[in-house]
Parts: structure tokens; sequence; C-alpha cells
């Protein structure tokens, strides 16, 4: 997906929500786990009660990993099934990846060529030679981790040296990589404030915020702080919309969940005259 497309997808849906599938077996839905695979068919649904009210689904992959082969089958079938039947849907593959280069090369492969991914988080960490086979793809998309709203973050983000903090220093150099075309950022919504700063940084690239909703995030403040005149952020909620309900009826519940955000969401990008 190119980035006219993704902006055009944010404008006629009037959403910039992505709703992550940490689909838990543990938590599903129990009726469900008397298919044959009970998180595909569960992602299924949420994708199909949803697909409207949002412009992206990131699957976290440690709860696919975790679950071996078959939650490898249940990962591919998922990305599969929204390709084949929701054109124009922006997938994230939330993987963290990042090493050296020919490794890199083949986390690359997994993602864009095997499974269809339209973008990949990335840890910056071990420099450019790590990242740039991923950049390599066209069309293809990397989300470089930037400041993260975790407990542990301050342990090296805020590292300061010459009065740039570290984050602040990963993506001044990681824009000499690649421009806002084929690169974004990964900045937690619970560190919203720090939008202002990033915004100076990289002002026309799209901001992948993930903590709205269960993890407490502010959905005003990140769009106070963070948006652009075209939007420039991808909002992620999960558990917050996904496991809103384990009943039979989860699905609808979900769509009502979604359907809050999508609604503020659409406030927000008038009241900004992004559409």
């Amino acid at each position: 997906m190119t980035r006219e497309q993704l902006i055009e997808s944010i404008r006629l849906k009037q959403t910039f929500l992505c709703i992550g599938l940490d689909s838990d077996i543990d938590k599903i839905p129990k009726h469900l786990l008397e298919k044959d695979d009970p998180v595909f068919e569960f992602n299924k649904a949420i994708v199909d009660y949803t697909h409207d009210l949002a412009i992206a689904y990131k699957p976290n992959l440690a709860f696919y990993e975790s679950r071996g082969a078959e939650g490898w089958k249940s990962l591919e079938k998922t990305i599969e099934y929204i390709s084949d039947n929701y054109a124009g849907i922006f997938t994230i593959a939330d993987a963290k990846r990042g090493d050296i280069g020919n490794t890199s090369g083949q986390y690359a492969k997994a993602f864009f060529e095997n499974m269809s991914f339209s973008a990949l988080t990335v840890a910056p960490y071990m420099g450019e030679d790590s990242v740039s086979p991923f950049l390599a793809y066209d069309n293809k998309w990397v989300i470089l981790l930037a400041l993260t709203s975790n407990k542990g973050a301050s342990d090296f983000q805020y590292f300061k040296d010459n009065d740039k903090r570290l984050f602040e220093e990963v993506i001044s150099v990681s824009g000499k990589w690649a421009n806002h075309d084929h690169m974004m950022y990964v900045v937690g919504a619970t560190k919203a404030e720090m939008l202002k700063d990033i915004r100076k940084l990289a002002p026309d690239h799209f901001l992948l915020v993930p903590g709205v909703g269960a993890q407490g995030g502010s959905l005003e403040e990140v769009v106070k702080y963070g948006m652009n005149k075209e939007c420039g952020l991808i909002v992620n909620s999960s558990r917050g919309i996904i496991f809103a309900s384990n009943q039979k009826n989860f699905a609808d519940v979900a769509r009502d969940k979604a359907r809050e955000i999508q609604l503020e969401m659409a406030k927000h990008l008038i009241d900004k005259d992004v559409i």
C-alpha cells in the first residue's frame, strides 16, 4: 500500500483506527475452542465485523509464535483472509525484528513475500544495515521503534547526549535511510506529550501509536500533539476491542467498541480539516 492509498483510506472511512489482533487463545470465547482453528475463527469474526471501521490490523506475533506451527498457520490464514476479502486494508506484523543484514533479509522475505504484510515493526538498535533489507521492498513499510510507553523505556530511550535524547537520535539518523513514503515510527500513546517533539523531527511521517484504550492512552492527547495535515496517525487498540466480550456475541460487542472509537476519530479528522 502506498502512502497516497493509506491517506485515501483514512479519508474514505473517516478513521485512523488499527485493531490489534493480540489473539490470546486463553482469552477468546470458549465456544470457539470447538473449531479446528479457534484463533483464526476469532480473527475472522473480528475482521468481518469491524473492517469498515478500521484502516489496519496488527497481529502481535508473540501470540502466534508461542503456539508453534499451529500459531503460524492461524497467522497465515488470517492475513490471507484479509487480503482475499478486504482490499485496501493495511496489515502490520508486530514482530519487532532487527538483526544483521542477511538475517533481516530472511525476516523480510517471511513477512513481505510469504505472508504479504504491508508493514513490519523493526527494532533499530543494530543500525542501518539491519534495517535496509526491509526497505528494499516497494510499497512495503518499515515501522521503527522510536519511543515506547513501557516501564523500562526510560532505561535507554531518554539517554541524552549533547541535548539530544536517544529516541530523537533514532528518528534523526533513520530519516536518512528512507523517506516518509516507506518509514513510520512507533510512539506509545501514554507518551503523547512527546509527540510534539517528535513532530519537529518527523513532521510528515506516519506514527503508529499503540496504547489507546486498555493501556490508558488518550486519543484526544495523541491527536492534539501528533496529527498533521494528512492525519499522519495510525492509532492501535487491541484488548479494549477484541476482548470486550467473551460471549457468543463477542464480534457484535467488538464492533460497538470499534464504532465508538471511529466516531471519535471522525470528529477529530473533521475538526483538524483532514476530511
